[in-house]
């Protein structure tokens, strides 16, 4: 493993000797539009694991994408071998049709320390929910990005993430109350402390989410990518292409059913993925929004 095969995948050409915020920006924008938060694994017979090593093979040598657990941890990997103050920390996801957040911690996100402020980088939740930008750990304070206005607001020494969104223009309308849509303007994303994690505290939350029927991720196939001006989504055979502020304050959403034998095809073309395994594409309605 090393850091110079790690930029190759991402593309990114930028300095590697200062660890400052440009920086740090420079190379995670390079991560989130190269590399998809994606589960295909799961529907394609594959066994997601945690060790590093494994996660380095199939996202830098096989060119897959990951969810949480991989693309944070390879992050945290990458900034750590550049000199970056880093640690884990796990946060609970908030479910919109629940109305509420996940009583599991199953989302690792990395904390990043630079003269004495502390951020928050995130490079595994994908759709519009994805920051493009590492996010100051402050409370209540708007904190503007291409995808929307982000916010951190704490509480007893819990912090909580939100994001405002524009509104949406959907040209296709048999699409406009599909329950992909995410319908509210603010939306919490999820919460979580300062204490630190490791990899260890995620073991069984791996397990959990690519075997339990009740796992948001075995009942949706995903494969989402950020791109230069929004993102595209891969969910079941429903691709969405979203273009952010098309318009003033409006984001154009674009969707496309496709048949199964253009599933593949359009992985490779829209996500630079090419499975080893056969997929068996699944969309059950409801607990995920774009």
């Amino acid at each position: 493993m090393n850091l110079e095969e790690y930029f190759a995948r991402t593309g990114y050409k930028g300095s590697t000797e200062k660890q400052d915020l440009e920086t740090l920006t420079d190379i995670f924008q390079h991560h989130i539009r190269a590399v998809p938060f994606e589960n295909l694994s799961i529907h394609c017979g594959e066994k997601i694991t945690l060790e590093l090593e494994h996660v380095y093979n199939k996202i830098v040598r096989r060119k897959r994408g990951g969810w949480c657990m991989e693309n944070n941890q390879l992050l945290g990997w990458v900034l750590k071998g550049l000199g970056y103050d880093t640690s884990f920390l796990g946060a609970y996801v908030f479910n919109p049709h629940q109305n509420a957040y996940a009583t599991l911690m199953t989302h690792l996100i990395v904390k990043v320390v630079i003269d004495g402020k502390a951020y928050i980088v995130d490079g595994g939740f994908g759709v519009s929910y994805q920051m493009w930008q590492p996010m100051e750990l402050v409370s209540g304070k708007d904190q503007p990005q291409a995808p929307g206005v982000f916010r951190f607001t704490e509480k007893n020494r819990v912090w909580y993430l939100e994001k405002m969104r524009r509104k949406q223009y959907i040209p296709n309308q048999s699409f406009s109350n599909s329950d992909l849509l995410e319908k509210k303007e603010c939306r919490k994303v999820y919460m979580f402390s300062l204490e630190p994690r490791t990899v260890e505290d995620f073991r069984f939350q791996c397990t959990y989410l690519q075997t339990s029927p009740d796992s948001l991720f075995t009942k949706k196939s995903i494969c989402t990518l950020q791109t230069t001006d929004g993102f595209r989504a891969l969910i079941g055979w429903t691709l969405t292409e979203t273009t952010y502020n098309y318009k003033e304050n409006m984001d154009l959403v674009e969707f496309i059913t496709l048949e199964d034998e253009e599933v593949e095809k359009t992985l490779k073309e829209k996500f630079n993925i090419t499975l080893e395994r056969k997929l068996v594409p699944i969309n059950v309605k409801g607990s995920y929004t774009i």
